[in-house]
């Protein structure tokens, strides 16, 4: 199992989207937030930039949805051609349907969980997700500081993915950067998601293989 880096574009330039879409092209995904300003209080893009992003990329593109009504938007990220889409627990109201609906279009299907959320109430739903996300940050902003009180919450993950013999993905999003990617990786979290620390740096490039590294030689499945 290897490490995957998901560089996060909100804190990207905006106005130069496309020049640090490619400034990130060693990283393994493309994280793009879609925030509605209700379910979280900032608002990101939508369809129109996503659709773009899809298109201009050589990366499978990670969307994920910090909206209401994910059941009813969710789909229509997938038909843009996004390659993964992660929705909120408390956000949806039918997570199992939602989540075979966006397999059956061959988008992966993932559940994201916030910092006050637990992990357990998913467990038997586990195998109809191809990954789960741990938010280590409080959604909404990037920047904020790493929540290291998360990681019982992947460690408990982990042991439930292991002890079913289970192909499910545990990504982290908050605070990941070149010093805390080996408390994630050891953990037990296998995609790493950075914005500032990738896009704050001299050169992105570096940094993400510097993420990447430092989760490698800690990672334990």
């Amino acid at each position: 199992m290897s490490i995957q880096i998901a560089p996060s574009i909100l804190s990207a330039d905006f106005c130069n989207l496309e020049r640090d879409l490619k400034a990130i092209a060693n990283a393994d995904l493309v994280h793009v937030d879609v925030m509605d300003h209700h379910f979280v209080p900032n608002l990101t893009l939508g369809e129109p930039i996503v659709k773009r992003i899809c298109e201009v990329t050589d990366l499978p593109v990670d969307v994920h949805l910090m909206i209401e009504d994910p059941d009813r938007w969710a789909p229509e990220y997938a038909k843009l051609g996004a390659a993964s889409v992660s929705f909120h627990m408390g956000a949806t109201h039918a997570p199992v349907r939602l989540a075979r609906q966006l397999r059956e279009m061959g988008c992966k299907a993932c559940f994201a969980v916030r910092p006050a959320e637990p992990v357990e109430p998913i467990f038997d739903i586990l195998d109809e997700f191809d990954m789960i996300l741990i938010m280590t940050v409080e959604p909404g902003f990037g920047g904020q500081k790493f929540l290291d009180n998360q990681m019982g919450k992947v460690r408990r993950l982990r042991d439930e993915i292991t002890r079913r013999g289970l192909d499910v993905k545990i990504q982290v999003d908050g605070g990941v950067s070149p010093k805390t990617a080996h408390i994630v990786a050891e953990a037990g979290a296998d995609v790493l998601v950075a914005g500032s620390a990738v896009y704050g740096a001299e050169d992105p490039a570096a940094a993400i293989d510097a993420i990447r590294d430092e989760a490698a030689a800690a990672f334990k499945a």
